[in-house]
């Protein structure tokens, strides 16, 4: 077991993204309901955040809820829709303390207007802060991310603003949903799926991968640390021959 006052890393990520997979399954094997899985991965979110935060990492990007997920059923969607309202409210109070920036990545526009208003209130109050950045991928794919920034981009190329020629990866990559953000370092899946699943697939190119069988709301600081001890083990080296 990994003490948490002891815990020193080789190197920490700047951005880690994760798919936070497992909550239902984890419901089930306690023979609870599938919300009851969800409140406690939205509990754990203010775990690895506060263990984020104390380790250094900058970004933390959370595959809240995919374009896909929409297909699911519709009082599960109405408990996950709360659950994120009660989550910005509860939290926001750690945001300002912390001075961490809220950010969302997705089709906003597809969310109840409740939850629209909720994002943009506390995205607002929080926009000037710099110590760290959490960013919610919210009705997100990364299919549709890549769709909507060609769809900007051929708009441009139709009213004469841009020539076809001048569109290349760093062009393409500024009409993605947040390109000021930068790309994940390490990219974390539990619950033991082997998979991105339509997660930041521009974003994840040259991310490292880590992928443990531990469900979300299992995932403490100590798995959360192995992740990152994972990381620091391997080199990066986009190509080359270092």
């Amino acid at each position: 077991m990994i003490k948490h006052p002891e815990i020193k890393f080789e190197k920490v990520p700047c951005h880690v993204a994760i798919i936070m997979d497992g909550n239902g399954r984890w419901a089930k094997a306690k023979g609870l309901s599938r919300v009851k899985g969800h409140e406690a991965g939205a509990e754990n979110v203010r775990r690895i955040l506060k263990a984020s935060r104390r380790w250094g990492v900058k970004y933390v990007t959370l595959y809240a809820f995919s374009v896909e997920n929409w297909a699911r059923p519709s009082f599960e969607i109405k408990a996950l829709m709360s659950l994120l309202e009660h989550f910005l409210k509860r939290e926001e109070a750690e945001f300002h303390e912390s001075r961490l920036r809220l950010r969302v990545t997705g089709r906003i526009s597809d969310l109840p207007r409740s939850a629209q208003r909720e994002i943009a209130r506390v995205m607002k109050a929080t926009e000037k802060y710099d110590e760290g950045q959490l960013v919610l991928a919210l009705s997100y794919g990364g299919r549709a991310e890549i769709v909507d920034a060609a769809k900007k981009i051929a708009e441009k190329v139709k009213c004469g603003e841009m020539n076809v020629n001048d569109i290349d990866e760093k062009c393409f990559g500024g009409y993605l949903y947040n390109p000021d953000i930068p790309d994940p370092d390490l990219m974390v899946r539990t619950s033991g799926e082997i998979r991105i699943s339509n997660f930041l697939l521009w974003e994840l190119s040259y991310s490292e991968l880590y992928f443990t069988d531990v469900m979300w709301p299992d995932f403490n600081d100590d798995e959360y640390a192995k992740a990152i001890h994972e990381y620091g083990r391997r080199q990066r080296r986009f190509g080359d021959v270092k």
